[in-house]
């Protein structure tokens, strides 16, 4: 192992020993250099290169051309010659060694091979990577890739400018990175100050309510108290009296019989037997026991509150994380491109406060770099919503930081598409052939799934060539009996199994996954589901078309919710056909029977309604809120709901869906045999 010189990295000897190293020509410039200026800056020992005699005279300068150390009787000849006289000459001084390296000039380089000892490495095998001579390049390096060396040296010099541009801009990027730690820094410093103070204040208030709580229960004690005391005293103050009166009683009693003749006792008659039974019937009429009882007890809870000032506050940082509300990532030029942010705390949980600084930006990759800001709401609940409009097509990167600090997973890259034109919509650019088409959906690879009355799903690639046939005719696991509706998310496919009333899940190659719904009228039962689609939180609408009405669903298959269009006024609706989802959520039902388009919130409350179709059964909608609605004809609705461009004429189109990539438009032209597919 040694050390680098340039990189000062531990490196080994690499096997055939130094002599395969790459040569580093500057580093024995400098060498040479240093070696010279030592000798210099002790010169007293310094002897002539060029004295023959032996006679070790002492150098007295130094011959930065020759590189020899010359004495004074040497150096005359150097002065006398037209051709040594412009040799460099330096003293051998401090003042001459700094003057070293502006007088001295690297050595030429020659070729080492035999019989080109004289000639100089002036060209540069790539091939061997290698300084070779002219020689060289007839010979040896005949057919390699060999340059001169000023062309090489300009390339590199280049290569290096460029590296030294972007060490530049890194440092320029670091010292923006360290000025923003140390702002982190001091704001932490400023969190802390903040959530010191606020501790303390409130485990003041904590005290002082404490206290005030403690005062009151002594008083309620005191209260108390005196209130028993009290009547104690009272009760005992009346049985003494009772008792003064009995005594006073039996004493005059005593006296009368052991004092008093016959004739006195007779004269005061019954006297005082009368009062002294009047007394003892008082005692008789009143209880002898307490009126108070000496209990008093105090319930304080200690256990309870140490253990809920054990958890008493906490102490959070937030941790941001992304979450966007749009289901892929391509956006429109011109139309709003929402982003839901969440804040959770070092532990993972959401953090359930706002005030976090957030920002967003989308910034192209062409067009000079061109970014729009986004606007932020501020939720006031750990969550921010940042809306941003693109203003110009190609990739761009979606950039969302908090507090400085970029979210999880970001940036992102982001593809923004040209607005969309429907206007251009005219005749179908691919027609593919397929019997009784009942549905269409395309999944993310391109790939187009065709519901077909032969009782099965045919998936054709994006050529329209046939690849795979998925279920047979039937009521079995996995098997179809008029597949009318199709939604896929991922690799799994949901179908309306219409005619066997169901709902089945299956792989995108046609493994049964799991099935639900009988037929019936009860919740989670079906008569003729005829479409079925996945909103962002997987749950499952399905159009349940003669019954009237529209049920939601778990992805588990378990029953939710129940649209019911047997009713009256506008929520009112009859035979609802395909169904779609709006950016917003909302639930867009193709109301065949009721010749309109009615929307639902995915609450089941009546929004509006819209169009003018005669008997619209298939329906899908862009990322922009735009309509695609097929009846006999292909409809555009604006988000609106005005229609704005009608194409062609269809025969009982019966499912509409849309490329998840490009937006391409495909109908399933059921009375024609045909799958259209038309671009935007």
């Amino acid at each position: 192992m040694f050390q680098c010189p340039i990189c000062e990295e531990d490196t080994s000897i690499p096997v055939g020993g130094a002599s395969v190293l790459p040569q580093n020509l500057h580093l024995g410039y400098e060498v040479e250099v240093a070696g010279y200026m030592s000798k210099m800056v002790n010169s007293s020992e310094v002897c002539c290169d060029e004295c023959m005699d032996g006679s070790n005279s002492l150098a007295v300068v130094f011959c930065c051309s020759c590189r020899q150390f010359l004495c004074k009787h040497c150096h005359n000849p150097h002065k006398g010659s037209r051709h040594l006289s412009k040799h460099n000459m330096v003293g051998l001084d401090q003042e001459g060694a700094r003057q070293l390296h502006s007088s001295m000039k690297p050595r030429d380089h020659y070729c080492s091979q035999p019989s080109h000892e004289e000639n100089q490495l002036n060209f540069y095998c790539e091939t061997c990577s290698l300084l070779v001579c002219r020689d060289c390049t007839t010979v040896t390096h005949k057919c390699h890739s060999v340059e001169k060396i000023s062309t090489v040296a300009k390339t590199h010099q280049m290569e290096i400018t460029g590296a030294l541009e972007n060490a530049k801009e890194a440092v320029t990027k670091l010292t923006g990175a360290i000025m923003g730690n140390n702002r982190m820094i001091e704001q932490v410093e400023i969190s802390k100050q903040t959530s010191f103070l606020a501790i303390n204040q409130a485990f003041e208030i904590l005290q002082q309510t404490l206290e005030e709580r403690k005062r009151t229960l002594l008083s309620e004690l005191e209260a108390i108290s005196l209130s028993k005391t009290t009547a104690l005293t009272l009760q005992k103050e009346q049985f003494e009296k009772m008792v003064g009166d009995i005594g006073h009683f039996t004493d005059m009693a005593s006296q009368i019989l052991q004092t008093h003749t016959d004739h006195e006792i007779v004269a005061l008659g019954g006297l005082i037997p009368t009062e002294l039974q009047a007394t003892l019937k008082r005692v008789q009429s009143i209880s002898l026991t307490p009126n108070q009882h000496s209990n008093i007890t105090v319930s304080v809870q200690t256990n309870v509150v140490m253990k809920q000032l054990s958890t008493y506050g906490a102490i959070f940082t937030h941790c941001p994380s992304l979450s966007s509300w749009m289901s892929t990532s391509v956006a429109r030029v011109g139309t709003r491109y929402h982003v839901k942010v969440q804040s959770k705390t070092s532990k993972g949980e959401e953090y359930p406060h706002g005030g976090v600084e957030v920002r967003g930006e989308m910034r192209s990759k062409s067009h000079n770099g061109a970014v729009v800001y986004g606007e932020v709401e501020d939720h006031r609940d750990g969550t921010y919503t940042i809306t941003l409009t693109p203003q110009t097509a190609g990739p761009h990167q979606l950039l969302i930081t908090m507090d400085g600090q970029h979210v999880q997973n970001n940036p992102n890259d982001l593809d923004v598409r040209p607005k969309r034109d429907y206007h251009i919509l005219c005749d179908a650019q691919q027609v593919i052939q397929c019997n009784g088409p009942s549905c269409v959906a395309i999944h993310d690879n391109g790939d187009i799934y065709v519901g077909s009355d032969d009782d099965c799903i045919y998936v054709f690639d994006q050529t329209g060539q046939l690849k795979n046939t998925i279920g047979s005719s039937g009521s079995g696991d996995g098997q179809l009996s008029y597949p009318s509706g199709i939604s896929i998310k991922g690799d799994v496919l949901y179908v309306a199994d219409s005619d066997n009333h169901r709902v089945q899940k299956l792989t995108s190659s046609g493994k049964f996954l799991h099935k639900f719904g009988q037929e019936g009228s009860g919740p989670g039962q079906f008569n003729w589901p005829l479409a079925v689609i996945i909103d962002s939180n997987n749950k499952l609408i399905v159009s349940d078309s003669d019954n009237r009405r529209i049920q939601i669903f778990n992805e588990n298959g378990g029953w939710l919710l129940t649209i019911d269009g047997n009713v009256s006024g506008n929520h009112s609706f009859e035979t609802p056909q395909d169904l779609a989802l709006d950016p917003q959520g909302n639930i867009h039902v193709a109301a065949w029977g009721s010749n309109t388009i009615k929307v639902f919130t995915k609450e089941g409350v009546y929004v509006r309604m819209y169009g003018d179709p005669n008997g619209p059964i298939g329906i899908a909608i862009d990322d922009e809120g735009y309509s695609l609605v097929s009846d006999n004809s292909l409809s555009i609705y604006d988000p609106e709901g005005n229609k704005i461009h009608t194409v062609g004429n269809l025969n009982n189109s019966y499912g509409t869906a849309l490329d998840p990539r490009d937006g391409s438009v495909f109908i399933a032209n059921h009375g024609a045999n045909t799958v259209l597919k038309y671009c935007v």
